[in-house]
């Protein structure tokens, strides 16, 4: 009898408090909780953790040496498992090469597909090129003027690595005597050593000639011997000039256009054979951008509107002063002009230099006056030269905040060969293919008319490709393109896009493990997510996924609630059953809130505002359709819409890129747009998302609140620090003084350990307290500073109750819902819901102007009800105190209790990117043709 449940005993992982689980096999299964309850301990760092290390542990030592080993988990037994197979957020690529297509393999039969049917044009007149028979090569050969040196080679290797021996010793055998390896010619008579990783291109010298009325016959038969040793291909090298390639495959007779036999690689921007040459691939260039040196036009040059590096309008004496003395006066402008209104020239002058006119330069240094004339070279010109010219990572960097990505002149962002380029399959290149959004590309297909003949080649490549696409609409993303850069993904479409590929590949008795794959879905997306996993169990797999969202709980066969608490109050099985026996438990706060016992009211009354707007006229980036919208400010705003309607383009990419550009300055480029009005009701613009608030374990929560300061000033003030004459920053582990310098204030170290994990181990010196002995004598009612950094938000709450400034900044921290986690927990272990809470207690905590705008891109993001429930309390609080919030957001509790909403849509992609619905959620839910209104309609009854 086949094992039906996976059992484990004594899990004691991060928080889990030594527990015992039982959960049935070939079943979806969805573990629920308060944020931070230890639903991921279980599920990632034990369950999954456990199947990866037994996977590997069955490989050899030397292949393990190349795998990211994980430690055995803290757990007594597991039994039942199958390989397992993790869908997380943290796995998007960045790589500007990596897109949707490549992703999703989709790419690689479209490769293979326009290789083997596609239909090459000339790519300058377009007209359809057919092969060249060996007459149209002499005859095009014969046109070189008379005396011409040329040489009929034969390509046998075209960019392959290897030694290529036997090529070698089949050309001496033939009687050929000269051959061309990387361009360089060789002597066959000679022993020829090539390195064997290297990619190679062999060319056999089959003839050489003087273009003569005479030669056409000795030509004809050189060129037909060179394709007979390439099966159709041969070069004619012109002495002194151009190359020519002849394919007896395919050519232009007007244009003299060859194109090579059409290869798989051809089609690929990853490799030097289809990748355009001037961006190699990438489509895109970075150039410095005028707009990013000069941000704020409406000051002049003196009062700083130059922001670039070396550019700065200093002190007097400075060679940038000079060269901007210098320009005023000889083209006659003024420095304190504001810069928006010089003259063009003198813009142009400024950016590209004076182009071979000299102008008068004053130097004054101690020794006095001097001047001499001079060029300018332009600061735009200054800056590209210095880029490439730096060895130093430091001004790079400086100058990178003036750059911009540009689409490439020559490919026009098409990543391809113009050659490539003129290869179709039913009228299309690959390029148009990939611009198509999913459905739009599954309906080509379907109206793709083909020959008998590649039809015949064709079919098993486009059921692979339908597959695929299909897959993709299945999980919501029918909206995506597939030349979307995969870095541009938000964390639940990259889980969803490898979803569809796992169930592109229909394995059977897999265990999946997945992080929230409802984040980032309308209601009417997240439907068909469930039908997907639904369809993976009906294969034969477990599914466990890890979720807050009602309808997929709902949907599961088998539901773990873990909790009772979070942090410390967590790591227990509160309860596990059907969804009935959810509700049924008293205990489980998940139970509650599902019944309906515990539910987020609706508001009796929806806020008006404080009357004045803040208007976005003709926003027009990515799929926006030169939209105006009016966000009413003093009130708690929800922009909602499905995925892909366009919601982020506006919020995130136009408002508050400009008005963070208008108003801190940063140097940032908007989304297009005209222009946006009532930026002066805005005193400050603060951006509340879920990117991680520190990349090293030395961040944390107190560091980042700003509260860790006022920890460190409260020891120095004791007698002991007074008495020792220490400072505050005695008390940092992050300078020499007072921290251990074994370990340099990290209070762990690595140990590289070659095929096995690396191995973290306390410091021996401080044993993991991250302070010397001297600094962890100074005591505060008898607590060092690590037993501070050690305590949970709760414990420091009473800890630090007689001190006001400290005890403000950790109440916003414990009111925010996180009252579990530790002061100096490392900030990479904080998950992005968490990161995203820490950044709101720290805004909370900042004394309010009543005038300032914040933005949160779905802060519902793994958080449980009950934490949305403290959440929408916490932005009640802000718009209280006068300010607006501005939300992006999926979650209908969160809707439910907005007083304005815009909806954007109706669908994803090309058809989405208009407002559909606005006004407040009653208004909304009886527009007719908003998916947002139609959901929205049954929570408010």
């Amino acid at each position: 009898m086949g094992i039906d449940k996976i059992t484990i005993k004594g899990a004691r992982e991060n928080n889990l408090k030594n527990i015992d689980l039982e959960i049935p096999r070939d079943k979806l299964v969805v573990f629920t909780g308060l944020s931070g309850s230890g639903k991921s301990s279980l599920a990632f760092d034990t369950i999954y953790a456990d199947g990866q290390r037994r996977y590997v542990e069955s490989l050899s030592s030397y292949a393990r040496q190349f795998l990211g080993q994980m430690e055995k988990p803290d757990v007594d037994l597991i039994e039942g498992l199958s390989p397992a197979i993790s869908i997380d957020q943290k796995t998007t690529s960045k790589n500007p090469r990596s897109t949707v297509g490549t992703v999703t393999e989709i790419y690689d039969y479209l490769r293979l597909l326009y290789a083997r049917v596609g239909v090459p044009h000339c790519p300058v007149c377009g007209r359809e090129i057919s092969q060249q028979t060996v007459d149209q090569m002499v005859d095009r050969v014969m046109e070189l003027p008379e005396g011409t040196r040329i040489q009929v080679l034969a390509p046998v290797v075209r960019g392959r690595k290897g030694e290529h021996v036997k090529e070698f010793e089949a050309a001496r055998k033939s009687g050929y005597v000269r051959v061309r390896v990387d361009g360089n010619l060789y002597d066959l008579s000679e022993e020829i050593k090539l390195e064997k990783n290297r990619k190679h291109t062999i060319e056999i010298v089959v003839d050489r000639l003087k273009i003569r009325e005479d030669v056409k016959s000795r030509l004809s038969d050189s060129l037909e011997t060179a394709i007979s040793l390439t099966g159709g291909l041969a070069v004619v090298d012109v002495i002194d000039g151009e190359e020519m390639l002849f394919s007896q495959n395919y050519a232009c007779p007007d244009h003299g256009v060859s194109i090579g036999e059409l290869e798989p690689r051809m089609f690929s921007f990853n490799n030097p054979y289809g990748a355009c040459e001037k961006c190699t691939g990438l489509g895109t260039f970075m150039k410095v951008d005028p707009d990013l040196i000069v941000p704020d036009r409406s000051l002049s040059i003196r009062g700083g509107a130059i922001k670039a590096s070396g550019w700065y309008f200093g002190e007097s004496g400075t060679i940038a002063q000079m060269y901007y003395e210098a320009l005023a006066e000889h083209y006659g402008f003024s420095l304190d002009t504001p810069f928006s209104e010089l003259s063009e020239q003198a813009k142009d002058v400024i950016f590209y230099g004076t182009k071979g006119e000299r102008i008068r330069m004053t130097r004054k240094n101690e020794y006095g006056e001097g001047t001499y004339q001079t060029e300018f070279e332009g600061i735009v010109n200054n800056l590209e030269r210095r880029f490439r010219e730096t060895q130093s990572s430091y001004i790079r960097d400086e100058i990178t905040q003036c750059m911009s990505t540009l689409l490439c002149p020559d490919c026009g962002g098409e990543r391809l060969k113009k050659e490539v380029l003129s290869v179709t399959v039913g009228g299309k290149n690959i390029s148009e293919f990939c611009k198509m959004s999913v459905t739009e590309a599954l309906a080509f297909l379907d109206e793709l008319t083909l020959s008998e003949r590649d039809t015949m080649i064709a079919h098993s490549i486009l059921k692979e490709v339908k597959a695929r696409l299909s897959f993709l609409q299945s999980v919501g993303l029918e909206y995506l393109t597939l030349s979307r850069s995969a870095g541009t993904l938000s964390g639940g479409e990259s889980q969803r896009i490898r979803l569809a590929t796992q169930i592109g590949s229909s394995l059977v008795g897999v265990l999946y493990i997945l992080d929230e794959p409802s984040i980032g879905l309308h209601q009417k997306d997240n439907d068909k997510l469930i039908a997907t996993l639904k369809h993976l169990r009906d294969l034969g797999n477990t599914l466990i996924v890890v979720e807050h969202d009602e309808d997929t709980m709902r949907a599961a066969d088998y539901i773990v609630d873990v909790g009772p608490g979070a942090g410390v109050h967590g790591g227990e099985i509160v309860c596990a059953g059907t969804v009935e026996d959810i509700c049924a438990c008293e205990q489980s706060l998940t139970g509650q809130y599902l019944s309906g016992k515990k539910q987020i009211p609706v508001p009796q009354t929806r806020r008006k505002g404080n009357g004045k707007f803040l208007t976005v006229v003709g926003a027009a980036e990515n799929n926006l359709k030169n939209i105006t919208v009016k966000i009413p400010l003093g009130v708690f705003t929800c922009v909602t819409g499905v995925s892909g309607s366009g919601k982020s383009s506006l919020v995130n990419e136009v408002i508050f890129k400009e008005l963070s550009r208008r108003m801190n300055h940063t140097r940032t480029k908007s989304g297009k747009h005209k222009e946006i009005r009532g930026i002066e009701e805005i005193d400050k613009i603060v951006d509340i998302s879920q990117s991680p608030i520190g990349r090293t374990p030395r961040s944390n929560p107190a560091t980042y609140t700003g509260v860790f300061t006022d920890i460190r000033e409260l020891f120095a003030m004791t007698n002991d620090a007074k008495m020792k004459g220490y400072t505050a920053s005695r008390f940092s582990f992050n300078v020499k003084g007072g921290r251990c310098e074994a370990c340099q204030g990290d209070g762990i170290l690595q140990i590289e350990m070659h095929f096995l994990p690396d191995i973290f181990v306390p410091c021996d010196v401080c044993k993991g307290k991250r302070y010397n002995r001297e600094t962890l004598a100074v005591k505060y009612k008898g607590k060092s500073i690590h037993d501070v950094l050690d305590m949970t938000v709760e414990e420091a709450l009473s800890f630090f109750d007689a001190v006001p400034k400290i005890k403000r900044r950790i109440q916003t921290l414990y009111d925010v819902g996180l009252g579990y986690i530790k002061l100096g927990q490392s900030a990479t272990t904080l998950s992005g819901g968490e990161a995203q809470r820490v950044k709101l207690a720290t805004e909370l905590s900042r004394r309010s102007t009543g005038k300032t705008l914040y933005i949160l891109d779905e802060p519902t993001t793994g958080l449980h009800t009950a934490d949305v429930h403290r959440l929408i309390e916490m932005l009640d609080r802000l718009v209280e105190g006068g300010n607006t919030v501005l939300v992006i957001e999926h979650n209908l509790d969160v809707i439910k209790t907005a007083d304005y909403i815009i909806d954007m849509g109706p669908d994803g992609g090309n058809r989405g990117g208009t407002v559909i619905a606005k006004g407040t959620p009653e208004q909304v839910a009886n527009t007719p043709g908003s998916y947002t209104g139609e959901y929205l309609k049954k929570m408010l009854k």
